[in-house]
């Protein structure tokens, strides 16, 4: 953990308490789970507390008919999968990590993995939030259903907020069923006709696609992608139509992959990066990105690169996304790099009036709101 001290590690029934007298004393603090990524994104302006839910950490309910489980946002990522997979579920998510993750840190980051392609984000997975105000206010929205329209959807808007405007104490999110098969696969060959192929996946393949992605490593561009199904015959019989739809200068090579969050070393660039889908052979066309690790998604147009490079490099990858009408987020950058994490969207205005009424006193995370750019650069 960063040397933000102090730190302060409440348990359930101190939190309020505390929270009530940071804000008694206007004292800025972070918002945080295990306290493994409080490196990533532009660090906080000035000297804060870090507030830990590490002692918050159970299940509290866990509707298997429903698909829905409920937890408290400082349990680890892992255990939480190790307890839904007793049951025969789990969370379809796989987000960059920089070492073990609590739910509630993963929420806040908003950042998801290939996943996406077929559980879609981390938005549309979380049906209900608790959390507690900069002034130790508490707030619930959604429910424990999947069909529930009850309140704001404060899911959305905590989802990527970086900590910025309250503290996420408890979620509900979807679960699903653990795939009983699943196939994977790296397709190589041409990019124009890795981009047909891309196309034909999408819009007229009956196969049940995991993932599809573009990757980009070591100079080579390749598509992966993982098809799953309830039985050995109905994933026999994808694999001999994806064979099929592959046109004859496409190599297919089996891969032995099964979905994990990602972990990122620290002296490496982590960059989260967007372009519109249909733009993505762009992108990979470009000399800029040979410095970079590269997996896009094939669908969403949403990714993540990892290397070792200056932070030039990463200024010339961020004017092409946005070249292509796209973006570029530092989530981590080497130790003595500088560079800003992100810059002013076009909702600022927006965005700052939300930051003043869910914490009027700007006391957490400051420098961290995302969509307004922070005053320091972002350093390891």
């Amino acid at each position: 953990m960063p040397d933000l001290a102090p730190l302060l590690t409440p348990d359930r029934h101190e939190l309020v308490e505390l929270v009530r007298a940071l804000h008694s004393q206007a004292s800025p603090w972070v918002p945080s789970g295990l306290g493994n990524h409080l490196h990533w994104g532009p660090q906080p302006q000035i000297e804060s507390s870090v507030l830990s839910l590490r002692r918050h950490n159970q299940v509290l309910e866990h509707a298997t008919g429903d698909f829905t489980v409920t937890v408290e946002a400082g349990m680890a990522l892992s255990e939480l999968q190790a307890v839904l997979a007793e049951r025969g579920q789990w969370l379809p998510i796989d987000p960059p990590l920089a070492g073990p993750s609590s739910i509630g840190g993963v929420v806040a980051r908003g950042v998801s993995g290939p996943l996406r392609h077929k559980a879609m984000g981390l938005k549309d997975q979380v049906i209900g939030i608790s959390l507690l105000r900069s002034d130790g206010t508490t707030a619930h929205a959604g429910g424990q259903v999947v069909k529930n329209v009850a309140g704001y959807d404060l899911m959305r808007l905590l989802t990527g907020s970086w900590g910025s405007l309250a503290l996420i104490t408890q979620l509900t999110l979807r679960t699903q069923p653990l795939p009983n098969h699943r196939l994977c696969f790296a397709v190589k060959g041409s990019l124009p006709s890795l981009q047909q192929l891309r196309q034909d996946l999408l819009l007229h393949s009956p196969l049940a696609l995991e993932r599809l992605e573009w990757k980009h490593q070591a100079g080579e561009i390749s598509l992966w992608l993982s098809l799953v199904s309830l039985n050995p015959e109905g994933l026999q019989q994808q694999q001999e139509q994806l064979k099929v739809s592959l046109a004859p200068e496409l190599n297919l090579q089996p891969l032995d992959w099964e979905p994990s969050p990602t972990f990122v070393e620290q002296e490496l660039w982590l960059l989260r990066i967007g372009v519109e889908p249909d733009r993505a052979d762009d992108l990979l066309g470009l000399a800029a990105i040979k410095p970079w690790t590269l997996q896009l998604g094939a669908a969403s147009g949403l990714g993540l690169a990892t290397g070792q490079a200056a932070s030039h490099q990463v200024a010339e990858l961020r004017q092409h996304c946005e070249s292509l009408e796209g973006y570029l987020t530092v989530l981590q950058a080497p130790q003595g790099q500088d560079i800003q994490a992100w810059g002013n969207a076009p909702a600022r205005p927006v965005i700052e009036a939300v930051k003043r009424q869910f914490d009027p006193l700007q006391q957490l995370s400051r420098g961290r709101l995302p969509g307004v750019a922070p005053v320091q650069a972002v350093r390891a």
